[in-house]
């Protein structure tokens, strides 16, 4: 992970100069510039978003009246932000398609970020504010390698936290509370640590 805190803000062309196969983001002007996850942090994102698509983004199982992504391009605020969450859902009243075009600048009903250890304090301390400054309504955290799931429900210009699991908890974990979430669903794919 690099932070470039240099006399001049980061911009766009700086995300898009990055070196291919890695994550670049920009928060209050830094350039943030990561490798793509590593395995357990992606299996984790896939089978989340397999868990929670069905039923919430095609209304099988479930509500439905979500759309949600996997690594949307956000830039969000005035002198953007510019984040990629590992997964991210709008309720289809406020976004009822993706647009066409390369990032989106409506800011998310829920985000999640998958922890990593070169990421998680960029992702706590970064990126929360933003999503706070943002009105997103939800932020999951799960955490692969001690097998965590964090909820936190925005409570005015901050997050309070709404509910912590570990391990292989059945819950049901706001917004999508509608069904039950087995955690172990989350870290099956992924090797014990020794």
């Amino acid at each position: 992970m690099s932070a470039t805190a240099g006399r001049k803000r980061a911009t766009y062309q700086d995300v898009l100069d990055a070196p291919p196969h890695h994550v670049a983001e920009v928060i209050e002007g830094v350039l943030y510039v990561h490798p793509r996850p590593a395995t357990p942090h992606a299996a984790a994102s896939s089978a989340l978003g397999e868990e929670l698509g069905p039923p919430f983004k095609r209304g099988r199982g479930g509500p439905g009246g979500w759309l949600i992504l996997y690594e949307p391009e956000l830039h969000l605020g005035a002198e953007p932000d510019i984040v990629a969450p590992d997964l991210a859902g709008w309720r289809r009243e406020r976004m009822p398609a993706a647009p066409r075009a390369a990032f989106i600048t409506l800011a998310p009903d829920w985000v999640c970020e998958v922890l990593s250890p070169s990421t998680a304090a960029i992702d706590r301390s970064r990126k929360l504010p933003v999503y706070a400054r943002e009105r997103v309504g939800h932020v999951w955290l799960v955490d692969p390698q001690v097998r965590t799931l964090e909820v936190f429900r925005l409570d005015g210009d901050g997050y309070r936290v709404a509910a912590v699991w570990s391990g292989e908890a059945v819950v049901r974990a706001e917004p999508f509370d509608a069904i039950e979430l087995a955690l172990g669903v989350l870290w099956a794919d992924v090797e014990p640590e020794p």
